[in-house]
């Protein structure tokens, strides 16, 4: 697989240094533009790729406007439950950057979904997410249960809590214990922050209560599973192969383009590393400093 690294000022297997492209699954550059070509719509992970933490990148809104100019759709995707369709909103908005809720799509509004078909008798929730995730289900029908033996839930649900407290953790262990069913919200195990600190996200919760009860989660949802982009496909009536999905991610974002038969793109803004990139099985069909870049491939595609 053809590599380019930012630095270099000489072409490498076919690419020239108009555009930083870090790496490419492609084997020239005029194949690569021409997949590019196809894009009619961008599914864009949202920490790590559009803002870090609270940050909203420089060049995010600029991105999404020569998008726009070039009559290519977006769409936002998150595996962060932990706030609400409204709340991602009101935060968007506060950074500067207005969405509408047909532009978000969130791993707690995959949850539900899932829930409502493979266990529609599950009223009942006993949920290891913040308030604002555990209002998402209860204004979705959910009762959400207390930290009490006697207020027996149908199913658990664990997200990225960063609520998290130790008497709830080993009530949701409980539950877990006696068979219930029992979802994750994402796989994640960090979420990305401009912060000092790491945020430990859903997957390192589920490993923990996996060492204390012995069971995985009976579903993890949100990326890498393709369902997450099928509301798309269906919105705007597009192909797979038409969608690029963007994010910083391997194991979550670029798996599921890859499962969803869509265009993966890194960005090397959030987690990744070009090193992680390189030893991905499978590769990113393009690896990139950031969105940016992308805007800039998608332009000379279009050229």
């Amino acid at each position: 697989m053809p590599v380019l690294y930012a630095n270099d000022q000489l072409s490498v297997t076919g690419f020239s240094s108009m555009t930083r492209i870090e790496l490419s699954a492609y084997p020239d550059r005029q194949t690569l533009l021409e997949r590019v070509g196809k894009i009619r719509h961008v599914a864009l992970d949202m920490d790590g790729t559009i803002y870090r933490g609270g940050t909203l990148f420089p060049y995010t809104v600029p991105f999404l406007g020569r998008l726009k100019e070039m009559g290519i759709g977006y769409s936002f995707l998150t595996n962060n439950p932990s706030k609400s369709v409204a709340d991602y909103l009101k935060h968007m908005q506060e950074m500067g950057l207005p969405a509408t809720p047909e532009e978000l799509y969130t791993s707690a509004q995959a949850t539900i979904t899932y829930l409502k078909a493979h266990h529609p008798r599950a009223t009942r929730l006993f949920i290891l997410g913040t308030p604002s995730m555990t209002g998402e289900f209860e204004k979705a029908g959910y009762a959400s249960t207390a930290d009490d033996p006697s207020d027996e839930p149908d199913a658990v649900v664990v997200g990225f809590d960063m609520t998290l407290a130790y008497p709830r953790l080993c009530r949701a262990a409980w539950w877990i214990h006696c068979g219930k069913p029992y979802v994750a919200t994402n796989p994640d195990w960090v979420c990305p922050t401009d912060q000092p600190t790491i945020l430990v996200d859903c997957g390192s919760i589920c490993a923990m209560l996996e060492k204390a009860t012995g069971r995985k989660p009976g579903a993890t949802l949100g990326k890498p599973q393709p369902e997450m982009l099928d509301g798309i496909l269906d919105a705007h009536r597009l192909h797979p192969f038409e969608v690029a999905m963007v994010g910083d991610r391997i194991y979550t974002d670029m798996m599921m383009a890859h499962k969803a038969n869509a265009f993966g793109v890194l960005v090397l803004s959030g987690e990744a590393t070009l090193a992680d990139a390189q030893d991905a099985d499978p590769r990113p069909d393009v690896a990139l400093q950031s969105i940016e870049q992308l805007g800039e491939l998608i332009a000379e595609a279009r050229l």
